[in-house]
C-alpha cells in the first residue's frame, strides 16, 4: 500500500489529467433547481480544479495541451494551458483555481504570487503569458480594484514584500527575498488576471460537460448528414452486409451493391439504411461538443444490449433478421441516456448498422 508521503507525491507530479467520464453531480429531486452559480459554490476544491479544466478547452486559445497539475507542490500552478510542444520552455497560461467561502483577497492572492517568482528564480518554469485566478465567490472589491491596475498591484506586492509580516514572506530566506523583490519590479504585472464567475459559466456552456453539470437542455443537434452519391470508405462493412442480405434475397439479379438497382425494393431499402446510419454518424459527431467523453457509446452499448438476443435468434433469412432488429431498436426503454431527447427513432436504427460496420452485430449466420 502507498504511502501518505508517495500518495502525495503522485497527485504532484505532472501529468495530464484524463478527460472527465461523466462529470454529472448529484440533482435533488425536490425543491427549486440550484442555478449554476449556486452549485458552484457548493463544489469541493478539486471539483472546482475540474470545472476550471473543462472551462479551459473552450476559450478563444490554441492550447497544444492543457493540463491540471494542482496539489502539493503544484509551484503555483493548478491548471496550465500550453501553447506549443516546448510546454513549460514556451509561452504559457496558468489559470488558478481558488475555491473558498468568501470572495479572494488580496492576502491570498499574494502567497500564490510569491510561489510563481520563486518557481521561475529555481527554474521550475518560465513566467506564464497570464496567470488567471478563478473564485467562485469572486474577488474582494480592494483586490478586484487593484488586479485592475497593474502597477497598483505590483506597488503593493512589492510593499508586502518589504513589509514582511505574511507568512508566505517570512517563509523567504533572505537572499532569496531580495531576488523575488528584483523579479517581481521587473515584471508586467498585467499578466495576473481574474475571471469574473458569470463569464467563466458562459464559456463554459460551450463545452460538452456544461449539460451534464447543470442539468441544463441539450443544444440544438442541427441537421444531420446527407449520404453521399458515392459509398464512403467509412460505410463498407455494414455495406457489405447489407449486399449479403440482399444477394441471398435475389441471388440471381443482386452481386454487387450496384446491381441493387436491379430490384427497386431492395434498392430503396439500402437508401434508407444509408440515410439511417448517417443520421446515427451525425448524432455521435453531434455528442462530441454537447456531452461528456464515453455518452454516445454508453448508448451504443445499451442498443446492442437491447438487439443482440434478436440478432442471434434463429431467423428464416438474413433480411428477416435485420428486421427484426430494427424493430426491436425501436421499442427499447433508453430514456436514462442524455442523448435520447435529441435522438429519434432513425438514429437508432443507423446504430444498429454503426454496431454492423464494428462486426458488433451481423445479419448472415455463420456458414
Amino acid at each position: 500500500m502507498a504511502t501518505a508521503k508517495q500518495q502525495v507525491d503522485e497527485r504532484a507530479a505532472l501529468t495530464e489529467m484524463p478527460l472527465p467520464a461523466d462529470s454529472t453531480p448529484s440533482v435533488a429531486l425536490d425543491g427549486p433547481p440550484v442555478p449554476p452559480v449556486g452549485r458552484i459554490r457548493l463544489y469541493s476544491p478539486d471539483e472546482w480544479e475540474e470545472f476550471i479544466r473543462e472551462w479551459a478547452t473552450a476559450m478563444e486559445e490554441n492550447y497544444v495541451q492543457i493540463k491540471l497539475l494542482g496539489g502539493a507542490g503544484d509551484r503555483g500552478t493548478d491548471i496550465v494551458g500550453f501553447k506549443t510542444d516546448r510546454q513549460f520552455e514556451g509561452p504559457w497560461d496558468c489559470f488558478q483555481a481558488k475555491h473558498y467561502d468568501k470572495p479572494l483577497n488580496f492576502s491570498a492572492a499574494a502567497a500564490e504570487m510569491i510561489k510563481v517568482f520563486v518557481a521561475v528564480l529555481d527554474g521550475v518554469y518560465s513566467l506564464p503569458r497570464t496567470y488567471r485566478f478563478l473564485a467562485p465567490r469572486g474577488l474582494s472589491t480592494h483586490f478586484n480594484m487593484m488586479i485592475s491596475n497593474p502597477t497598483t498591484l505590483r506597488e503593493n506586492f512589492l510593499a508586502l514584500l518589504v513589509k514582511g509580516e505574511a507568512p508566505s514572506v517570512k517563509a523567504l530566506a533572505r537572499p532569496l527575498l531580495e531576488e523575488v523583490k528584483a523579479l517581481a519590479a521587473e515584471t508586467d504585472f498585467a499578466m495576473f488576471r481574474s475571471v469574473e464567475v458569470l463569464d467563466a459559466l458562459t464559456t463554459h456552456s460551450r463545452t460538452r460537460w456544461h449539460t451534464a453539470r447543470f442539468a441544463t437542455a441539450l443544444p440544438e443537434r442541427g441537421d444531420s448528414k446527407t449520404p453521399p452519391e458515392e459509398y464512403a470508405p467509412e460505410e463498407a462493412r455494414y455495406l457489405q452486409q447489407l449486399l449479403a442480405v440482399y444477394a441471398e434475397r435475389a441471388p440471381d439479379k443482386i452481386t454487387t451493391l450496384d446491381s441493387v438497382a436491379n430490384v427497386p425494393k431492395l434498392d430503396k431499402h439500402l437508401q434508407q439504411q444509408r440515410v439511417r446510419f448517417f443520421r446515427a454518424e451525425s448524432l455521435k459527431a453531434y455528442s462530441v461538443g454537447a456531452v461528456p467523453p464515453g455518452t454516445f457509446e454508453k448508448l451504443q452499448g445499451d442498443i446492442h444490449a437491447g438487439v443482440i438476443d434478436i440478432a442471434q435468434d434463429d431467423h428464416p433469412d438474413g433480411y428477416t433478421r435485420l428486421g427484426q432488429v430494427l424493430t426491436q431498436v425501436g421499442s427499447l426503454d433508453l430514456n436514462r441516456h442524455k442523448l435520447i431527447g435529441v435522438t429519434e427513432i432513425d438514429d437508432r436504427k443507423g446504430v444498429c448498422h454503426q454496431l454492423a460496420n464494428d462486426d458488433r452485430l451481423t445479419w448472415m449466420e455463420e456458414p
